[in-house]
């Protein structure tokens, strides 16, 4: 059974390009860097030889699992969804209730997912305990780092930024 994975277009387009990159330049280049080092003879002592077969096997490794995130891709426009509750795609700001401090996240795909900048993966341990809750809520999450207690104080969609300029 195949899980969908639910993604932007954006994240949807930023795999494809990797994977067609990893394809066109990056494999072929090793392939040849390969070849080179084959040239220099006794393998063995050959650095430049096992570090492009080294490399190889990353890249074969990193395509499959693209190809495999692509296959189960599930794109879903978060502009058309309800975010009356949090959902994929909404915009969730929270307090703190220790420290009332305020943090906003957004939920995206796993692919799509940059903590830094906000951007939460919706198999992440926070978004999971936030899904299908609304503003006002009260929620306790376990995370990590330990246990902490939010309000909800918004819940919306916003236009999504991926990437800080």
């Amino acid at each position: 059974m195949t899980i969908q994975e639910p993604m932007t277009k954006y994240g949807y387009e930023k795999l494809q390009a990797e994977l067609t990159y990893l394809k066109m330049v990056e494999r072929p280049q090793t392939v040849k860097d390969i070849e080179e080092a084959l040239e220099h003879g006794d393998l063995k002592e050959n650095a430049e030889y096992h570090a492009s077969k080294e490399k190889q096997r990353l890249i074969d490794g990193r395509m499959i699992e693209i190809a495999e995130m692509i296959s189960n891709a599930q794109i879903v426009n978060p502009s058309e969804l309800e975010h009356a509750k949090v959902s994929f795609g909404s915009t969730v700001t929270l307090s703190d209730m220790a420290s009332g401090e305020e943090k906003t996240y957004t939920i995206v795909g796993g692919c799509e997912s940059n903590p830094d900048i906000g951007l939460i993966s919706f198999n992440s341990p926070l978004a999971k305990q936030l899904l299908g809750r609304e503003e006002g809520d009260e929620v306790k999450v376990k995370l990590p780092n330990g246990e902490k207690e939010f309000e909800i104080e918004s819940v919306r969609y916003q236009e999504i930024v991926f990437e800080c300029h």
